[in-house]
């Protein structure tokens, strides 16, 4: 009768070692890009605005390596292995310069306020995700498929460019990633019930960090896109 609390509280403590991981490696993650961007933008301004501007080929080389990146870190990270730790923070690299380029865009007040939107909103809806009994899958589930119906409607507007129709998509988004958010907190959480001891935790970690990691930004760029309607360009 006593050796079953213990075991409750070991497993606890793991789950709390396991969730910590997660979110520290997905806020190192935010945290590279987010210096990678600021010097992109102001350091390295010049020297960034003439390597892309000289070569319009580059863009399409970021776009490429982020997914390079983002395969490479997912198959290492279900294999284990600290590659996988070094694949995730190129990504983040990759990624703060891909951001650099839409950030350019829009004012320093507008940046703030939507990181500010991002980040409360991101860190309620992982609470949420990961303390609810509910079963979110068929939320998750709704979420992901008018994701890929936003992508499709996106890909429309950039032939008929409508401003008024990119604003409301940019609510949808926003929407769509408050579900994912929650349903990818509840589902880190129970890859580790059912991987625990079978699977390499740190992997697995890697794993939860990258899919947070792209929930936040997405959340992020979508607030950014609402905010910025009508903003001035941070010239």
């Amino acid at each position: 009768m006593q050796e079953q609390p213990r075991n409750m509280i070991v497993n606890e403590a793991s789950l709390g070692q396991y969730l910590t991981k997660v979110y520290g490696y997905m806020s190192l993650g935010v945290a590279v890009s987010a210096l990678v961007s600021f010097l992109a933008l102001t350091i390295y301004r010049v020297q960034f605005a003439t390597l892309i501007g000289n070569n319009p080929i580059m863009l399409y080389a970021l776009i490429f390596l982020e997914l390079a990146f983002v395969m490479g870190t997912s198959f290492k990270a279900s294999r284990g292995g600290a590659l996988s730790f070094v694949l995730f923070m190129g990504f983040a690299v990759i990624n703060g310069l891909t951001l650099a380029l839409t950030l350019s865009f829009y004012s320093v007040a507008n940046i703030t306020t939507a990181f500010v939107a991002a980040t409360g909103t991101f860190g309620a809806m992982a609470l949420y995700g990961s303390l609810t009994k509910r079963n979110l899958a068929g939320i998750g589930q709704m979420a992901f498929a008018a994701l890929i119906g936003l992508l499709v409607a996106t890909l429309v507007n950039l032939f008929l460019r409508n401003p008024m129709v990119d604003y409301i998509f940019s609510f949808i988004g926003v929407i769509i990633f408050i579900g994912l958010t929650a349903w990818d907190s509840q589902r880190i959480k129970m890859m580790y019930v059912q991987n625990a001891g079978r699977a390499d935790l740190n992997g697995l970690a890697i794993m939860g960090a990258l899919q947070l990691y792209l929930d936040f930004v997405n959340l992020f760029l979508f607030f950014l896109r609402i905010f910025g309607i009508g903003g001035s360009s941070n010239d």
